[in-house]
């Protein structure tokens, strides 16, 4: 009986049991997962699914050569292809605009899924700030950058603030939220426009909308340009100092012993002056250690008594490798932008090493006196005029220039053709139709910013590797040593004429590009910038 009740037991109980799909006994059935997968393109069980980022190598990743500036839209809208505007002009365009009227971007691709890191974001937009700062970048720049950092990782409430050695931010994340601020000190500023030319690629990396980086990438990013070597070692940016100077001198009437005399102070006054940079002299002792051994040099060879040797060439050479042309054009920049602060700070620095410059002049010139050397202050503005030689030399002063500025070798061949252009319009209004200096320089100079401008929209880059250097030959090396010579004969009001005059050369260089470098935005198209007009911010249009 026990054996029959067992039997009915283990006795189907339903056809299903009958199933070819019914598991045998013994095997336990797979639990059936709630979303498991049935299209057929479903992952195969043993092959493993590709990662959601790829790393690195792999044929899904992006390229490391990948620019945002090279990339083309995915489609064509209706309205046609978008006009590519760089970061700095979408950027200025907004910070010009009160805080509560600014448009919320659209979509913060990269802005991670618990929020921005907010102090990561502050620090990361700091250091860029930092690094075009100290750079020479113009400060209306440097807020843009930081600007277009801050708001591409969603923190779009952001006050960016840049002083002459102070950057700031402050990061509001809503009217009655707790305020974030953070502040960074530049300590030591330098000239690399090769760095600088990086940090705007990664500029516009971050504030492009079809490149995503993160804070880590953004970071790494940073990390490799600040320790990227200088791309020209130091021996070759002796020589071309030394270049420089022999070629300012030949611009100016110079023939080839005054070119290998002008050349030869100008590598002793560099090699003076990192001997004391090196130990730790301020930067107003080691331009007036550097301005002695081209003066020395063109002293020599007015005792020398040479005939038909400009010995005053040999000085104005040295001039033209020492004046401070890119702190003017980057004060007279923020001044007219409205930045006074950080243009007062930075022509006072412009101030103080004119001074240094004409003080390592004024003694050697004095002791030149005093052992006999009588120089003829009037034959310095008597120029020989040679157009070929001028424009050969002109452009190896820009040339020289720019590997002193270390810029990328890609741009130096532009910027040469840049100054070239520049001495061929100022001689042209000056030489051939008689204006005066002070216009014709404003000319040739406004000129240098358009082009500048255009090249570094077109390159999507900074405009100062284009434009810094292209004003080398306008710079007033001549009227310069021309007022020191009267002021060491005691010709002081003279003297200060000459160089009033030559502070008024500088002033229309450093106005002549920025007003070039507005010029060329007025043919430009900037998205946004339409809608930004009818809430612009009120703006004070007269004196009071």
């Amino acid at each position: 009986m026990a054996e029959a009740d067992g039997a009915e037991d283990r006795k189907p109980t339903s056809d299903e049991a009958h199933s070819a799909f019914t598991p045998p006994p013994g095997m336990e059935p797979e639990p059936l997962e709630e979303d498991q997968p049935t299209s057929e393109f479903a992952v195969p069980n043993g092959l493993a699914a590709l990662p959601a980022e790829p790393e690195e190598g792999s044929a899904f990743a992006t390229p490391a050569t990948y620019s945002a500036a090279q990339s083309p839209p995915a489609y064509t809208p209706a309205p046609g292809f978008p006009v590519a505007s760089p970061w700095q002009d979408r950027m200025r365009t907004m910070l010009r605009m009160p805080v509560d009227v600014r448009p919320v971007p659209e979509s913060v691709h990269k802005q991670a899924e618990a929020g921005p890191a907010v102090g990561r974001v502050l620090d990361l937009t700091l250091r860029i700030g930092e690094l075009l700062l100290a750079g020479g970048e113009g400060a209306e720049d440097v807020e843009a950058a930081m600007f277009a950092v801050a708001r591409s990782y969603g923190l779009d409430r952001c006050e960016p603030t840049v002083t002459f050695t102070m950057l700031s931010i402050t990061h509001q994340p809503s009217l009655v939220g707790d305020p974030v601020s953070a502040n960074r000190t530049v300590r030591r500023r330098g000239t690399d426009y090769n760095r600088l030319a990086a940090v705007f690629r990664l500029v516009q990396d971050i504030s492009a909308p079809e490149v995503d980086i993160s804070l880590e990438e953004a970071y790494r990013r940073l990390a490799e340009i600040r320790r990227n070597r200088h791309p020209y070692p130091g021996w070759v940016l002796t020589v071309a100092a030394g270049l420089l100077a022999g070629a300012a001198s030949t611009l100016v009437g110079g023939g080839v012993i005054v070119f290998f005399a002008a050349a030869i102070g100008a590598i002793l006054g560099d090699r003076l002056a990192w001997l004391c940079a090196g130990r730790g002299l301020p930067e107003f002792y080691q331009f007036v250690v550097a301005a002695m051994p081209p003066a020395a040099f063109g002293v020599a060879l007015k005792l020398a008594e040479i005939e038909d040797i400009r010995a005053s060439a040999v000085i104005t050479g040295g001039l033209f490798a020492l004046l401070p042309g890119r702190a003017l054009v980057a004060a007279v920049q923020d001044g007219l932008t409205g930045y006074y602060i950080t243009a007062s700070a930075r022509l006072l620095e412009v101030m103080y090493l004119f001074i240094g410059i004409i003080m390592g002049v004024l003694v050697v010139l004095y002791l030149g006196l005093q052992l006999g050397a009588s120089p003829k202050p009037e034959e310095v503005l008597q120029i020989t005029h040679r157009p070929l030689i001028q424009i050969a030399a002109s452009m190896v002063l820009v040339f020289t220039f720019a590997i002193l500025l270390q810029q990328e070798r890609s741009t130096v061949w532009i910027v040469s053709l840049n100054g070239g252009v520049a001495w061929v319009t100022y001689g042209a209004l000056h030489y051939a139709g008689g204006i005066p200096p002070v216009p014709s320089t404003a000319v040739a100079a406004g000129l240098v910013g358009l082009f500048g401008q255009l090249f570094s929209r077109y390159r999507f880059a900074s405009a100062l590797p284009y434009v810094t250097a292209a004003i080398g030959p306008l710079l007033p090396g001549s009227a310069t040593y021309y007022g020191l010579l009267l002021i060491a004969e005691n010709r002081l009001n003279e003297g200060l004429g000459s160089l009033t005059n030559a502070a008024a050369i500088a002033l229309a260089i450093a106005i002549g590009v920025n007003l070039g470098s507005e010029t060329s935005r007025l043919f430009m198209r900037i998205p946004g910038a339409a809608s930004a007009a009818k809430r612009r911010a009120a703006k004070r249009t007269r004196g009071f």
